[in-house]
């Protein structure tokens, strides 16, 4: 089954409004691009001003939190994201499954939440480097991505993001075997879990993805685009892997 490109940057803690003019390159490299789909998901403080500057792209969110509102100082509801110009957010990455001890029940109530506040949900799993040591990485993904994924989950809503924990923000990247390995093990668990339509639910490859190596990894069998972390915070860097998306069809 033929399944669009998506590559979407994850800003992570960086950014300010001057930061929103990469933007502008950013959506024209999208333009150029008509057969990718192109995704933002910037600092909560930005949501707002980011849809506003550039609502051709698709704005959204870095985590939201289970329930839609209440007494939950510091923290952001799929309806405030939707409210502020939103229309995605990442759940499950693996710095907050690591920095902030969410687990993967936690992922799933968040992606549940997303999908009812009407947001699309990029759902992250991801190994340790010990995990893989250990030749345990495709067990511990199926585990996440069963444990992780919500009821009702279509590839019209929810994209999975493979992210091997060890590779994000070193440089290093699995080779294209190893990613191949883990991408075919994630589509065999959704086929597990919702049949026919895990062929519809696109599949990113997120860790130290760059111009370089964009094109090696879009060529791996089952990758659908990338979650991309510090090479999406400028033009420069982000523009070369979405036109590397554009050449993998």
């Amino acid at each position: 089954m033929a399944r669009r490109k998506l590559v979407a940057g994850n800003w992570k803690m960086n950014g300010d409004r001057a930061a929103l003019a990469e933007l502008d390159a950013i959506a024209a490299a999208a333009r150029a691009a008509p057969g990718v789909d192109v995704a933002v998901a910037v600092p909560a403080t930005l949501i707002l001003s980011a849809a506003e500057r550039q609502p051709e792209l698709d704005i959204g969110a870095q985590d939201v939190h289970a329930a839609d509102k209440g007494a939950h100082t510091g923290d952001i509801s799929a309806p405030l994201v939707r409210d502020a110009g939103g229309h995605f957010t990442i759940v499950g990455h693996s710095e907050r499954r690591a920095d902030h001890g969410e687990t993967s029940a936690d992922v799933r109530a968040k992606a549940i939440a997303a999908h009812r506040g009407g947001l699309r949900v990029i759902l992250c799993v991801g190994e340790t480097g010990e995990e893989r040591d250990a030749g345990e990485a495709e067990a511990v993904v199926s585990r996440q991505i069963t444990e992780s994924l919500p009821d009702g989950a279509d590839g019209g809503w929810l994209t999975l993001a493979y992210e091997p924990v060890w590779a994000i923000g070193t440089g290093r990247t699995p080779t294209p075997d190893d990613i191949a390995a883990i991408h075919a093990t994630a589509r065999a668990t959704l086929r597990g879990l919702i049949g026919d339509g895990a062929d519809g639910v696109r599949i990113l490859y997120g860790g130290s993805v760059t111009g370089d190596n964009a094109a090696a990894i879009f060529a791996v069998p089952d990758v659908d685009g990338a979650l991309v972390g510090g090479a999406s915070l400028t033009a420069a860097k982000f523009v070369p892997i979405i036109e590397a998306a554009a050449r993998a069809g």
